[in-house]
């Protein structure tokens, strides 16, 4: 059992699209997630820094856009970060400070474009990679760009036992960022990178998603860690867009969370958390991914690479990044 990490989920919401008040709240949960439960690894969900706009039009149709929705969409832009930028560094600064690797949902802003984004901090190197959604989602299209080949990271990183002190467990980690896990061919990327544990931020509450992540876990043979924003309409500004404006109330749910981790043969270790914000946390065994390759490596001895061929198209030229 000495192979083993802590990790944790953390289901919150954005501050109201306040960017000092929700590094704040990053700081406390974090905190939370290494004092109570010891963890060395911990994930928060989709547009947790910059926001998820749900509800928002921004003043859409097809062939028309409203004054009204240029200036809703001048505050999100402004509530989204660079990278790098001071809130990186404070990213940086929580993670040092804490000893927890962090894994990060952003809205990143680049020039005039934005882009739904989880980032890599390290305790020891700080800020060190990006996944920029390839494909968002129906109408996220509109105020999201799409990333590229050039942020597809699988990284290694060496997390302390956390039942054998002294020794060191090394663990490939990567992100998938919600509706792209439906996408076979970036599964197959990821699966064929060795990911071993695998990152699903999200703002996907339907009891649907639940069977999605069992499925990744199963068909990867991998911890599959997904984080879900948890959020009311008191999370958003006053004016901001709701289901029924007729009934308004600060307790309504906007997004009802179902955060959970499943270990590579289905089992789910801890969650699915519903209702409330909050930290759940579970001991990662990483033998037990030799444990379901044992029968089932989808890039390996159950593939068929002489019937079927899988090709990652590198970016190339001025627009990738």
């Amino acid at each position: 059992m000495a192979n083993t990490i802590r990790a944790s989920v953390v289901q919150t919401a954005t501050a109201a699209y306040s960017l000092e008040a929700t590094l704040d709240k990053l700081e406390r949960l974090t905190r939370l997630a290494k004092e109570r439960d010891g963890t060395q690894l911990a994930v928060f969900p989709e547009a947790f820094i910059g926001g998820y706009p749900k509800m928002s039009t921004f003043g859409l149709v097809v062939g028309d856009r409203k004054p009204e929705g240029r200036d809703e969409f001048v505050r999100y832009a402004k509530a989204a970060i660079e990278i790098p930028s001071p809130a990186i560094t404070r990213i940086e600064q929580i993670s040092k400070e804490t000893n927890v690797f962090l894994v990060v949902g952003v809205i990143e802003r680049d020039n005039g474009t934005l882009y739904c984004t989880a980032v890599f901090v390290d305790p020891e190197q700080g800020y060190i990679a990006k996944h920029r959604k390839l494909v968002p989602t129906a109408m996220e299209r509109t105020i999201w760009g799409q990333g590229d080949g050039s942020t597809l990271p699988v990284l290694t990183k060496a997390f302390e036992s956390s039942s054998a002190p002294g020794t060191t467990v090394k663990a490939k980690l990567s992100a998938t960022i919600c509706w792209e896990n439906y996408m076979p061919l970036l599964r197959t990327f990821y699966y064929s990178h060795g990911t071993q544990i695998y990152c699903a931020p999200t703002v996907d509450a339907r009891p649907a998603w639940q069977h999605t992540m069992t499925h990744i876990a199963l068909e990867g043979r991998c911890f599959v860690l997904s984080a879900c924003q948890f959020a009311q309409e008191k999370d958003y500004p006053a004016d901001h867009a709701v289901a029924d404006a007729s009934v308004r109330d600060p307790n309504n749910v906007m997004i009802a969370g179902g955060s959970v981790i499943i270990s590579p043969l289905g089992k789910v270790l801890a969650g699915p958390l519903l209702g409330e914000e909050g930290v759940i946390t579970a001991e990662l065994d990483l033998d037990d991914i030799l444990r379901g390759k044992f029968d089932l490596d989808v890039t390996g001895h159950y593939a068929r690479n002489d019937v079927f061929e899988f090709k990652l198209r590198e970016p190339t030229g001025p627009g990738s990044r």
